[in-house]
């Protein structure tokens, strides 16, 4: 009887063992991929975190050119690896992370009469105002690792932007094609209702990108990204 006893209590510790251990042939690749999961989610709110803040500083006119405000963007960015510089096409290779950050224009009439183009067509259209109804850039900065990723509006010709402060002159906005930006079918300002934008206003665009976090099979490394308007 006891023999029996000891068999069955044999077996039944021995079935609990088994189950526990095809247990965790799922319980561990689930935690795995909850821990996956959740540092990727993370690093996504860090990446619209540090873009929302230096779109903010950005707008108010911050001198991102210097090396003590890229710096501080540094700082702010913390475990997403944005590498400081100086000047404004950023740090080749450097770091796990890129900001890019750029103010774009409508070119309206009042735009392109700025630029020289003062003369209208029957149309109402400035005659050789060549980007004349389209968005387009008027400066370019980036702060950190260049490589990583390139912005969403496009990329304006390197032989326009100024190496000094990222600007692109009012003529180039005008008649220079490659500095058109990706923005379509949106008009921010009416000249007949007046609503909308005023004419000549810039809008502040900040695009933050980052290397994602990777543990295969449960994350990639998917970059993350994000794009704030202001």
């Amino acid at each position: 009887m006891r023999r029996k006893l000891k068999l069955k209590r044999g077996l039944q510790q021995g079935g609990a063992a088994l189950e526990f251990a095809l247990s965790l042939m799922v319980l561990v690749p689930l935690f795995l991929g909850v821990i996956g999961l959740g540092l990727s989610m993370l690093l996504q709110m860090q990446t619209v975190q540090v873009a929302r803040d230096a779109g903010h500083m950005f707008a108010r006119s911050i001198n991102f050119t210097l090396l003590g405000n890229q710096q501080i963007l540094s700082f702010i960015a913390g475990p997403l690896g944005l590498s400081a510089g100086s000047g404004t096409t950023g740090t080749a290779g450097s770091g796990n992370a890129v900001l890019l950050l750029s103010t774009v224009r409508y070119m309206d009439v009042s735009a392109c009469g700025l630029a020289g183009f003062t003369s209208l067509n029957s149309h109402g259209v400035p005659t050789g105002c060549t980007n004349y109804g389209d968005w387009v850039f008027s400066q370019r900065l980036v702060i950190g690792n260049n490589t990583l990723r390139t912005s969403n509006l496009g990329t304006p010709p390197a032989s326009i932007v100024s190496t000094t402060d990222g600007t692109i002159t009012i003529t180039n906005q005008a008649v220079n094609t490659g500095d058109v930006a990706t923005i379509t079918g949106f008009n921010p300002w009416n000249s007949t209702t007046g609503d909308g934008l005023p004419s000549g206003q810039w809008v502040y665009v900040s695009e933050a990108a980052a290397t994602g976090f990777n543990m295969p099979p449960f994350s990639n490394g998917t970059m993350t990204y994000a794009q704030l308007y202001f």
